[in-house]
């Protein structure tokens, strides 16, 4: 039996799904990828026991089959075939797999399919159904993803907390120390509902949504979730719990407020970050009309750095502290020229804020602040 694939288009799209598979895997079917070709249609599997991503390719001619690929040597080999068709040569019997193309052959062997992990089903489940735009949501979620934890003992802050309306779309992400909380009218669900995207599988989504035109189908149920593009779906365990009440923690009526340039202040940071203590990574910010100046130092090196800006500030002059980690991602995920650092007093939460909001977007962002001794 045999078919006809072109070679980038075929590499493209096993690239694609390919991210989804561990390095070490308990069963070795989970090394490959799973093949079935149908109706001139070859759909490509790939999973790890909780994440599962599938894409169909056009092919020409082909029986019916079903088959598990090596990934990784058959993804190094294409990689170095310029784009012409490939043939590949199957025998159903042995599983003998052989790869024509212009100037030679590659062979390798199958597996048996059977052992494949079943897609994950929505039935049974109470499932819910929105459809948001493409950039919508990858933005949704490259503005959040940052913010997620790794927490063992509190496994609903390891992913993205989708929170629907009827009246618009929330993301929110944290874990502890910053809190991210992205809210769009632009994207709307029917009901009030919720789940919590773990890390990978939202990391997977983010990579394919740049090339993505259009909506972007999003159907879960209380332990599943099948995310549906133009050429690819993917399936995924979600995280099972209560999220925090998120806005709780939101400070309201912040009465010092600072607009400064966001990548002035980003470009300090990281220049006065370099002499902060490796232990702690604190960085002082001081406040006075119209002037920021950021101070660190590591006592153990006799290290000290600090740099001043102008910027426009309404408040009383104070001093607070962050760890500047934790600062520069804030800022580096931020989409617009200005900032405004929403601040209470040096022991409350400050908020950044873009200095002008996209339309029909509310994108806050919050970290907590660091004791300081002086």
């Amino acid at each position: 039996m045999e078919f006809i694939v072109s070679s980038s288009d075929l590499s493209n799209h096993l690239q694609a799904i390919s991210r989804v598979i561990n390095s070490k895997n308990t069963y070795p079917i989970l090394d490959c990828f799973l093949f079935e070709l149908q109706e001139g249609v070859l759909t490509a599997t790939a999973s790890d026991g909780e994440t599962t991503m599938l894409t169909t390719v056009p092919v020409t001619g082909g029986a019916e089959l079903r088959m598990g690929v090596p990934a990784k040597t058959l993804l190094d080999a294409l990689k170095e075939v310029p784009e012409q068709p490939l043939t590949f040569e199957i025998n159903p019997d042995s599983l003998e797999i052989t790869v024509h193309y212009q100037n030679g052959q590659y062979n390798l062997m199958g597996q048996d399919a059977d052992e494949f992990p079943g897609i994950v089903s929505l039935e049974g489940e109470d499932a819910a159904r929105v459809e948001v735009d493409a950039q919508t949501l990858l933005d949704g979620i490259s503005r959040t993803l940052f913010a997620t934890a790794d927490d063992e003992l509190r496994p609903v802050m390891n992913g993205i907390f989708f929170d629907i309306t009827s009246e618009d779309i929330t993301w929110v992400a944290s874990d502890g120390h910053k809190l991210v909380r992205d809210k769009t009218s632009a994207a709307t669900g029917k009901d009030r509902a919720s789940f919590i995207l773990p890390k990978k599988p939202a990391t997977l989504v983010r990579s394919l949504l740049p090339k993505e035109q259009g909506t972007v189908v999003v159907e879960f149920g209380d332990r599943n979730a099948l995310f549906t593009l133009s050429e690819y779906r993917m399936t995924c365990r979600l995280i099972e719990g209560r999220y925090p009440n998120y806005n709780s923690v939101i400070p309201q009526g912040n009465p010092n407020k600072v607009t400064v340039d966001r990548q002035q202040l980003l470009g300090a940071l990281r220049r006065v970050a370099v002499f902060a203590s490796a232990a702690s990574g604190l960085i002082k910010i001081h406040l006075k009309e119209n002037e920021l100046r950021l101070a660190t130092q590591d006592i153990d090196f006799s290290t000290s750095a600090e740099e001043t800006m102008t910027c426009q500030y309404t408040g009383n002059a104070m001093s607070i502290g962050f760890k500047a980690d934790f600062l520069i991602d804030i800022l580096s995920n931020i989409p617009t020229d200005e900032v405004v650092l929403e601040l209470a007093d040096p022991s409350r939460a400050g908020v950044v804020l873009p200095a002008v909001q996209g339309e029909r977007e509310d994108l806050l962002m919050l970290l907590m602040p660091m004791m300081l001794n002086d």
